[in-house]
């Protein structure tokens, strides 16, 4: 099935040197740029993280120091990665959750600010996780009727990512899903905006859903004492907690967010992430 696009989709798959998005860093990375004619472009490039590759991690993906000694540092690559997704909707594997901060984390970290608005996140597996909840492999086994080779090397990743992804396509074509609410609708159709509203399991404001966003367009806190309180309220009633999160570990994004709710609020006290 062709996509049905309004402009390019990018998909990417990372690999890195752990999971956590604040302090690993990318070692390999994959896209494949899907064009509203169905011409397709790919960029994949090894990277030098400039810290040690963990042997457990190493061990998953294959890549290990010497492998990435020699390749650019991501501060080399930021500027043809952004050149080459452009202004591309994004979608990968567990995207949402990972790779789409990680990446995020990366390029402000190297003085990229890599614009999100008007761009649309697809995470295959959360399709996959909501209809069937299974792994890439599986997906590609139960989709394709056939085992994915060359798992967790990053392009055969993505490729294989891009498949299940249509192929998900073609068989929830008119499919009914039925909410947790009840209500029944057929969400699988060929539009990238009704997708990327279904891949996603909550409204989120800061990528790894420490902030989320309610019916009412309010940002919640999805973490700690807070939880589930307006983000305005409690940095009205407890200022301290601002500066307590901007010095602590989370991730560059979700900081950035923060900040824009907290000078928004200070000057308006009115508009909404939406």
């Amino acid at each position: 099935m062709q996509l049905n696009l309004g402009k390019a989709i990018a998909f990417f798959d990372l690999e890195t040197t752990g999971i956590n998005v604040s302090v690993d860093r990318i070692v390999e990375i994959g896209v494949l740029k899907i064009y509203p004619d169905g011409r397709e472009e790919m960029l994949e490039q090894r990277i030098n993280p400039l810290i040690p590759i963990p042997k457990v991690t190493s061990e998953i993906h294959g890549i290990y120091d010497a492998d990435v000694r020699l390749m650019p540092t991501f501060k080399e690559f930021a500027p043809e990665l952004a050149q080459f997704i452009g202004n591309a909707d994004l979608a990968g594997y567990n995207s949402n959750r990972f790779d789409v901060p990680l990446l995020i984390e990366e390029f402000l970290r190297n003085g990229v600010d890599f614009d999100l608005r008007n761009r649309r996140m697809i995470d295959v597996q959360n399709i996959f996780m909501k209809m069937e909840q299974r792994t890439l492999s599986a997906a590609h086994q139960f989709y394709l009727k056939k085992p994915m080779e060359n798992a967790h090397n990053a392009m055969a990743d993505v490729k294989a990512t891009y498949e299940v992804f249509k192929a998900q396509l073609d068989r929830y074509n008119d499919v009914e899903f039925t909410e947790k609410n009840g209500v029944v609708s057929k969400p699988i159709v060929n539009d990238m905006g009704a997708l990327a509203e279904f891949s996603s399991f909550h409204r989120i404001a800061d990528l790894m859903g420490q902030i989320i966003i309610n019916e009412d367009g309010d940002e919640l806190f999805n973490f700690g004492k807070f939880k589930g309180k307006k983000v305005k309220d409690v940095l009205d009633s407890e200022p301290n907690y601002y500066d307590w999160m901007m010095k602590s570990d989370f991730p560059l994004y979700t900081k950035k967010v923060l900040t824009t709710i907290k000078l928004r609020d200070f000057n308006s006290g009115s508009n909404k992430i939406v």
